[in-house]
């Protein structure tokens, strides 16, 4: 397994910087104490759910009796899907509905934290999907554990983009943030194309056949 691909593709996914955005409108009712806890919160709970993929994604797709080589089909899918959205400067795991979700404040901004920054616009499908495909390929435990390492990189990584939101914005602006996320989209639209591919090869093994000629 090439460690560093899960790692490029992950951060292509999860975009803390192209979700700062939604991190300042859904905490601009909040102290400075609460948004920092907010930030914390969504941090440690995007590791959280990358680690859990890494560890037991597996597992759980084992369990429902769905193959390998569907879920690289249909998470790859997901990403190319992620990357169409990101490529129109949408934030790759956007719903309609987390503008209402965000809303509540009631709890001083865990649960914004959790729904929707953390899922789904952070660690959505795409994202766990990714991690469950990645797992797939480790021969050796030290492998599985750089992928929950890449769950404290995310994590570390969303803390910082959510900590600084009210500078990155200043800094960037609206234009720069959009420019980022379509780079971003179309390193994802690669890297999606490339796990179909493997998917595709592993249900019908007379395309690699074919590419060998």
């Amino acid at each position: 397994m090439d460690i560093t691909k899960p790692l490029i593709a992950l951060l292509a996914i999860v975009n803390p910087i192209g979700v700062v955005p939604f991190f300042i409108h859904f905490t601009q009712g909040l102290n400075p104490m609460q948004r920092r806890r907010t930030a914390r919160v969504a941090a440690f709970s995007a590791f959280v759910t990358i680690a859990v993929s890494a560890l037991a994604g597996l597992k759980i797709i084992g369990f429902f009796g769905i193959s390998l080589a569907s879920f690289e089909v249909g998470g790859g899918t997901l990403l190319l899907i992620s990357s169409l959205q990101m490529l129109n400067a949408k934030p790759a795991e956007s719903r309609g509905d987390t503008v209402q979700e965000g809303d509540d404040k009631i709890d001083a901004g865990d649960s914004i934290a959790i729904v929707p920054l953390t899922i789904p616009l952070l660690t959505g499908p795409a994202a766990i999907s990714t991690v469950v495909i990645y797992a797939e390929k480790t021969r050796h435990w030290w492998e599985l554990g750089v992928l929950v390492g890449y769950g404290v990189v995310i994590g570390v990584a969303v803390w910082l983009a959510f900590s600084a939101a009210d500078r990155i914005a200043r800094v960037l602006g609206r234009t720069g943030i959009n420019v980022m996320t379509r780079l971003m989209g179309l390193i994802l639209a690669a890297l999606a194309v490339e796990i179909m591919a493997d998917g595709f090869t592993k249900l019908f093994p007379v395309l690699a056949a074919t590419t060998l000629h």
